[in-house]
């Protein structure tokens, strides 16, 4: 019965998230309104630019009008304003925001790289990041299997984010992404980890691999922790989950599923390289493996103590 009212109550939750479909289609309307208005530009103008009817663009700033994505298009181009502003169900950000973003856009991406490490020094949270070691990469890079050997050997506590999510949503992953998907899964990831910052230090934790996908989490994770990429080739992450018995992969096609576990490292590595250390486990015992990961990390805290000390 707990349980039950749990699931009740997160699924109300849930809902309330979700922005219904005619509220969403009066915050678009409003969304362009205010872009054509801030651009100087009246119905007639938009409608003569964009190629759309001026009776079609009224019904969408009154919140009746449903664009493809093909008129989107074209209207946000007759605006001069990207996409993303007027299909954004986020509150309007500040004009600072905007700016500064602008400024970023004609950066290289050396002087980003380097924007962002000046942002961070100034605006982050980098204290006591050696104290919390978080650990990234694919299925099967080890990172359990690491992470706790890497625990007990620090003598920290060792955390899996999915077992900190489960807590956070009351049910099991697999019931989270069958009652509210996947977008779920990841406002309960998020809760978790702010969570862990706030009460727990000398750990280790083990990410899902997908946590990178979310830039705001994944910033806060960077920020707050030191971050290694557990690495392996495509091939070796194959076989280490097949050789867990994840059912995910076993009812799958052989080939289909290595592509697709091909592709979605392709897709991840810039952002599993922004980790503090990357790791190659490629052709390695775990023993060599955790040998190499403990070795880089003494190194790091040796020369930040030696830094500290001056």
């Amino acid at each position: 019965m707990a349980r039950a009212s749990k699931v009740r109550k997160l699924t109300a939750e849930d809902r309330a998230r979700t922005i219904a479909p005619a509220s969403y289609l009066r915050l678009l309307g409003e969304r362009v309104r205010d872009a054509r208005a801030r651009h100087g530009m009246t119905r007639r103008m938009l409608a003569r630019d964009s190629g759309i009817s001026e009776r079609y663009l009224a019904e969408l700033e009154a919140g009746r009008g449903n664009l493809s994505i093909a008129l989107l298009r074209r209207l946000a181009s007759a605006i001069d304003v990207p996409v993303a502003e007027l299909v954004s169900d986020d509150p309007a950000r500040p004009i600072e925001y905007t700016l500064l973003v602008e400024r970023l856009r004609r950066l290289e991406p050396a002087e980003l790289a380097e924007a962002s490490a000046m942002v961070a020094g100034r605006f982050g949270d980098r204290t006591g990041r050696l104290n919390r070691i978080a650990l990234i990469g694919l299925r099967g890079a080890g990172k359990s299997t690491l992470g706790a050997m890497l625990a007990r050997h620090l003598g920290w506590r060792f955390i899996e984010m999915s077992r900190e999510i489960e807590k956070e949503a009351g049910v099991s992953v697999n019931e989270i992404f069958d009652l509210w998907g996947q977008a779920a899964y990841r406002r309960y990831e998020r809760r978790a980890l702010e969570r862990i910052l706030r009460t727990e230090n000398k750990l280790v934790l083990a990410n899902g691999g997908g946590l990178v996908s979310e830039p705001a989490t994944f910033e806060r994770l960077l920020d707050s922790c030191y971050t290694v990429w557990l690495e392996a080739a495509p091939e070796e992450h194959w076989d280490r989950v097949i050789r867990q018995g994840d059912h995910r992969v076993e009812n799958s096609g052989d080939s289909e599923a290595l592509v697709d576990m091909r592709r979605i490292l392709a897709q991840r590595d810039a952002l599993y390289g922004k980790a503090d250390l990357r790791v190659d486990t490629s052709g390695k015992s775990v023993r060599q493996s955790l040998k190499q990961l403990i070795a880089s990390i003494q190194k790091k805290r040796a020369l930040k103590a030696s830094r500290s000390a001056r």
